[in-house]
């Protein structure tokens, strides 16, 4: 999956595979993690966002996950 980076002291990239509605996103540790049924406009709302990260922390808990 394609990601974009982002400007975050936490996040390194996030990308979105349209047809799952997959949400991945890497952190600067290395981590990758998928985030499953995830709605586009939560992507475009992270890409978009003032702060990555306090977006990011919004919606954490919400969806169903598995580190990559």
């Amino acid at each position: 999956m394609k990601r974009v980076p982002v400007s975050s002291s936490n996040i390194a990239s996030v990308g979105y595979d349209d047809k799952t509605h997959t949400l991945e996103i890497e952190f600067h540790s290395g981590q990758l993690y998928q985030y499953f049924d995830v709605p586009k406009a939560i992507f475009d709302g992270l890409l978009s966002a003032g702060s990555v990260g306090k977006y990011f922390n919004q919606i954490k808990g919400i969806y169903r996950y598995a580190r990559v």
